[in-house]
């Protein structure tokens, strides 16, 4: 039987800690030895009591073996640390250290420094100094620098401290898992949208990832010479019927297929469903079947599947495939999910992805279809917005393909979340499963058939809504808007939603407004809206995307995250600190992409 837990078998990247400390001997260092390795090993237990692998382990974190008081040590730790697949670097200290001599020297791992606040030795002078070296030798570096002074043999982590420690450790941590990763394209451009032609340049200089190719052509092939595990697909069609309900057909009885039909129909989508996971992470239970290459797989962690047109014209389409990858639950019980993007959308997949990475959640994909006015949902429905949507809602949905996770079913404190797999009860699935009703697909859109996910969002949850956009002359450009689920009532959503197809999932959206940009109002969000898709994740991440953005060195274009909770490295301030939109595009142009 197929092996779920193919993914969970690699050596995730590791948090590098240096303790670096002053070199002079015969008395300095040894007053402070026992002191700084006692920090660096109180930010080690800190990260992996709070971090998870996408797995659900704890983040492991790696200590040099000695504090760093100069550069043969500075070399020895940077051994250590390649040899331990180290992916993010974290420098303690709360002393003076020599800058150059201790600094990481390593430019594609992301680092930050903790300079500790005491008044007994100057930790904090050597951050600054070596924050000034990081960014004379283009080597940019978060400074972490706490807001109280500490006594010396205080062992405690402040609060503030700890945010911005947890803040560029999980940022940090998400740039590391895509690195060496794939973004595997099945099939080519979808119905001409600009984010399904793939741009390697992009992903290889600004996320270090490769780009894999498959033609559909191949789920064709596999589907009619078996190479799929017929166990499992025994499995997964039982499961199907139990658990997968079919809506009502919208179609026109004229157009509306047989029993017989939509029986094959949901055959060949489960089959879909098992080969696209197959071509993403490969399926050892393939080798055993005497598919030695088939189970190797692309070592892709998010894909994208083209569909329209040139495959649902003809075949059922790839909603179900999408909608069950990308949740945290299907027949072979609950486990982390996977990242497909609906037509082939390379660049709300890598959106998608940058929320799992930073949440461990799954991603709604969705269209942002429609802003719809207090004022037209008044004269449309007779209904009076409030609360958080008193301003206007964006509709956000797409043909079916968002994870079934963003029903708003878990359930947690009474209150409607979504949760990485690991706290996901049965329950929890089973409420989903039971929120969703499939629909067969509209003709008129898929005329090869298949099944679309329907199901309502439930109202109240934090998400933020992100997008990746590709500028020609100024590369890709990140937009985050931070919001609220919306309940409305059944009459008021079942008239808006009949409006367009009411087949598909639905989340009511209402973003937060700051009265400016971007967000002086709902409209304005919708207007500067830079492509037709967007990726919603649960919780207000948007400090963290911003944060990974700038490891990345990618800009981000609009946001309405409070200025207080924005965290780059430090020499975003030399760019300029009245207007720091401004700033991150410069300094993004200046230090350039992260692997270039």
């Amino acid at each position: 039987m197929t092996n779920q837990d193919i993914r969970c078998n690699q050596d995730f990247p590791k948090i590098g800690i240096r303790p670096t400390i002053d070199g002079r001997r015969k008395g300095v260092r040894e007053s402070l030895e026992d002191v700084t390795m006692s920090l660096a090993k109180a930010v080690a237990n800190f990260l992996s009591n709070e971090l998870r692998y996408p797995n659900g382990q704890a983040v492991e974190c790696v200590i040099a073996d000695t504090c760093i008081g100069g550069v043969a040590e500075a070399a020895s730790a940077a051994d250590k640390f390649a040899k331990a697949g180290v992916g993010v670097s974290i420098t303690v200290t709360p002393c003076w250290c020599y800058g150059s001599e201790t600094m990481d020297m390593d430019a594609s791992l992301p680092k930050a420094i903790w300079g500790f606040n005491g008044t007994e030795r100057p930790g904090a002078v050597y951050l600054a100094a070596v924050l000034s070296a990081h960014a004379q030798k283009g080597l940019p570096a978060f400074g972490i620098y706490g807001h109280d002074v500490q006594d010396m043999n205080d062992p405690s982590i402040p609060q503030d401290v700890q945010e911005k420690l947890l803040r560029f450790a999980k940022a940090g941590m998400a740039a590391a898992l895509m690195k060496g990763k794939s973004y595997l394209s099945i099939g080519s451009v979808s119905m001409g949208i600009a984010g399904s032609m793939i741009d390697p340049d992009f992903f290889q200089e600004y996320l270090g990832m490769r780009n894999e190719y498959v033609d559909m052509s191949e789920l064709t092939r596999r589907i009619e010479e078996e190479i799929y595990d017929p166990e499992e697909f025994k499995l997964a069609m039982a499961w199907v019927k139990e658990n997968c309900k079919e809506g009502s057909d919208n179609n026109a009885e004229s157009l509306q297929t047989s029993r017989e039909q939509k029986d094959k129909d949901w055959e060949t989508v489960v089959k879909m469903t098992q080969i696209v996971r197959d071509l993403m992470v490969g399926n050892p239970r393939l080798g055993e079947l005497g598919f030695g290459e088939e189970a190797m797989g692309h070592n892709a962690i998010v894909s994208g599947f083209q569909g329209q047109r040139q495959w649902t014209d003809h075949f059922p389409n790839g909603d179900f495939l999408e909608a069950m990858l990308n949740s945290s639950f299907d027949w072979n019980g609950i486990r982390a999910p996977y990242q497909v993007a609906t037509e082939n959308d390379s660049l709300n997949g890598v959106t998608m992805l940058f929320g799992n990475l930073l949440t461990n959640t799954a991603q709604i994909f969705a269209d942002v279809r429609t802003y719809w006015s207090p004022d037209a949902v008044k004269r449309v429905t007779g209904h009076e917005l409030s609360g958080v949507a008193e301003h206007g809602l964006l509709h956000l949905i797409n043909s079916g393909s968002a994870t079934l996770d963003g029903t708003g079913e878990q359930m947690q404190d009474g209150q409607p979340v979504m949760k990485p797999f690991w706290e996901i009860t049965p329950e929890d699935a089973d409420n989903c499963l039971k929120a969703v009703s499939w629909r067969p697909a509209a003709v008129e859109y898929f005329r090869g058939g298949g099944f679309s996910s329907c199901f309502l969002t439930r109202g109240g949850m934090p998400v933020t809504m992100s997008r990746l956009n590709l500028v020609k002359g100024l590369g890709p450009v990140l937009q985050i808007a931070e919001g609220y689920t919306v309940e409305l009532p059944k009459d008021v959503h079942d008239t808006l939603d009949q409006r367009t197809d009411s087949t598909w999932p639905t989340t009511w959206f209402a973003p937060v407004l700051t009265g400016k940009g971007a967000f002086k109002d709902v409209y304005s969000v919708m207007d500067n809206w830079g492509a037709n898709h967007g990726a919603i994740c649960y919780g207000h991440i948007g400090a963290d995307l911003i944060t990974l953005a700038s490891i990345l060195r990618i800009p981000v274009s609009m946001h309405n995250v409070k200025e207080e909770e924005i965290f780059r490295p430090r020499a975003w301030g030399s760019f300029g600190t009245a207007e720091p939109e401004s700033a991150d595009y410069r300094a993004c142009q200046t230090f350039g992409p992260l692997y270039k």
